[in-house]
């Protein structure tokens, strides 16, 4: 550690204590267990330890990858994604778009705090009201079908459905939240940049288009570059909650397929195998996105 580098951490110390917090729940939580990572290359037996375990190496990728549910997980872990990245990606940013529009104070803090609010309802909770709300029974939507002299459905088994369901209740749960990012970056605009624009007589459309979008537009490209990376994740936990063995052929993923074999079947190895190949998909997507953008918009996250 040079001198100005001691200097600057003397000077500003307390600053310093204020990160130590963060910053040793991000060693305990996000780095002390990738030390588990090395279970990919064992046989790993839970009674008797990794020094106990037969060290495989490669076998387990090897079972994975060769394995009858490989092409299946990888499948719909993509095709999940890309409903997401489609859906899910642009609507926050139409939606923080339209929130700043809103001349109504009253209205605009109405519609945020309605699309906002949703983000801290427990994943379980959420899962419970779409399971009830399109129960074939009793659900909201199969009583409205009955009402127009249509057949109930029942959707959660149907692996016709299960996607645009998964896609649409992700949708309502985090647009709002996601919006805040860009809300915040189109404050940041120069509002002299809006009243030139109106002095010249653009109205509203052109305004948006010609300003509010480019402004905006290194904000969105950083946040896509971060989704790209989070798409193989794919919110495995709602997943759990909403699929059945009969949706299995479009809503088992990489996550579910882990959280199967590993804590369902006891075979860790394996699962650790499937989670390592997941995050090197990951790694691998926000490195070629990133170049991407740096090649064509010469905005990147490095």
């Amino acid at each position: 550690m040079n001198k100005s580098m001691r200097r600057r951490i003397a000077k500003d110390w307390d600053l310093y204590l204020l990160l130590l917090p963060g910053f040793i729940w991000y060693l305990l939580f996000c780095y002390k267990p990738m030390v588990g990572l090395i279970t990919a290359f064992y046989d790993y037996n839970v009674f008797k330890g990794l020094k106990g375990s037969t060290f495989v190496g490669l076998a387990n990728f090897s079972e994975f990858v060769k394995g009858p549910d490989f092409l299946r997980t990888v499948k719909n872990t993509l095709m999940i994604a890309l409903w997401q990245i489609i859906i899910c990606f642009p609507l926050p940013i139409v939606l923080a778009i339209a929130i700043t529009e809103i001349k109504s104070r009253f209205i605009k803090k109405l519609t945020q705090t309605a699309t906002f609010l949703p983000y801290f309802i427990s994943v379980v909770v959420v899962c419970g009201m779409v399971i009830n709300f399109l129960s074939p029974s009793t659900g909201i939507v199969n009583l409205l079908m009955k009402k127009l002299g249509l057949t109930p459905v029942y959707f959660m088994v149907e692996p016709k459905y299960f996607r645009f369901i998964y896609t649409m209740m992700t949708l309502w749960q985090t647009a709002g939240f996601n919006a805040i990012v860009y809300i915040a970056a189109i404050m940041g605009i120069d509002s002299q940049l809006y009243e030139a624009a109106i002095v010249d007589g653009a109205n509203k459309w052109k305004r948006i288009v010609h300003i509010t979008v480019p402004g905006i537009l290194p904000t969105v490209i950083t946040m896509f570059i971060m989704n790209i990376g989070k798409m193989v994740k794919v919110g495995y936990e709602s997943i759990l909650l909403l699929y059945q063995p009969t949706t299995y052929p479009v809503a088992d993923v990489i996550s579910t397929y882990s959280y199967r074999i590993g804590i369902e079947n006891g075979n860790y190895g394996l699962a650790t195998a499937a989670g390592l190949f997941e995050a090197v998909v990951a790694l691998l997507l926000v490195t070629a996105a990133n170049k991407f953008s740096k090649r064509v918009s010469e905005n990147s996250l490095w």
